[in-house]
């Protein structure tokens, strides 16, 4: 089953963000433990394409504990740089 992981960042998070960075890509690229694979992933950013403002993950799990375990595992979330995370289903129709 798919999965969306959309992740605000607090207004003030980006000096954190940047402290975590290598933390959070060497966790994105070893998740063997959390039984999901990402299908894509890529932080939002602002209107200017370049300032990151939250993160976003397109994931298959099994279902929702494996995703939310996943999150919660990731260094961001427990850094707390995100201010507003929406986990969803996500019915695949075209791409």
């Amino acid at each position: 089953m798919l999965f969306i992981i959309h992740a605000v960042d607090r207004a003030d998070a980006l000096d954190v963000r940047l402290a975590h960075y290598e933390a959070h890509k060497q966790f994105v690229s070893n998740i063997a433990d959390f039984d999901m694979h990402v299908v894509m992933s890529g932080p939002l950013v602002s209107d200017d394409g370049h300032t990151a403002i939250g993160s976003f993950y397109l994931v298959e799990a099994q279902g929702r504990d494996a995703v939310m375990r996943f999150n919660q595992a990731d260094p961001f979330y427990q850094a707390g740089i995100w201010e507003n995370i929406s986990i969803s289903a996500f019915a695949r129709r075209q791409g």
